[in-house]
């Protein structure tokens, strides 16, 4: 799993919008989409502020039982100075495999609980 995918699951582990999210974090509900997306670099301590913001470790949002490659960017371009890229090493194992399987059946099975809710809601106000 790769750390966007780490961040928007964790959001997601606590019903949280992206827009509470990116309230919380004190930016744009589109700046912190692309985050989860994938399509931005994000700061270090962008990464820092998110792994607060979710109360868990800052080494617990980026390694999350994975083996992760860091470097740091660097060049002339300071806005790109001090990013962390990372980049996934190896394969997973079988048990890291099925700990994904595990956390994405429980998405699925908390967004269907999250629908049975609003169809419910929906059949009460019917019932009016």
């Amino acid at each position: 799993m790769k750390v966007h995918e780490k961040i928007r699951f964790m959001r997601q582990s606590k019903n949280w919008s992206q827009e509470e999210m990116a309230d919380k974090l004190g930016m744009s509900t589109n700046g912190y989409a692309n985050i989860e997306r994938g399509e931005t670099d994000v700061p270090f301590s962008r990464l820092e502020q998110i792994a607060k913001t979710l109360d868990v470790e800052l080494l617990e949002l980026l390694s999350f039982g994975e083996r992760n490659i860091f470097y740091l960017v660097t060049g002339d371009n300071s806005q790109f100075n001090n990013h962390i890229k990372m980049q996934q090493s190896g394969h997973l194992d079988e048990s890291i495999e099925l700990q994904h399987e595990l956390e994405k059946m429980y998405l699925i099975l908390k967004q269907r609980e999250n629908e049975i809710e609003y169809l419910k809601e929906i059949i009460n106000l019917m019932k009016k």
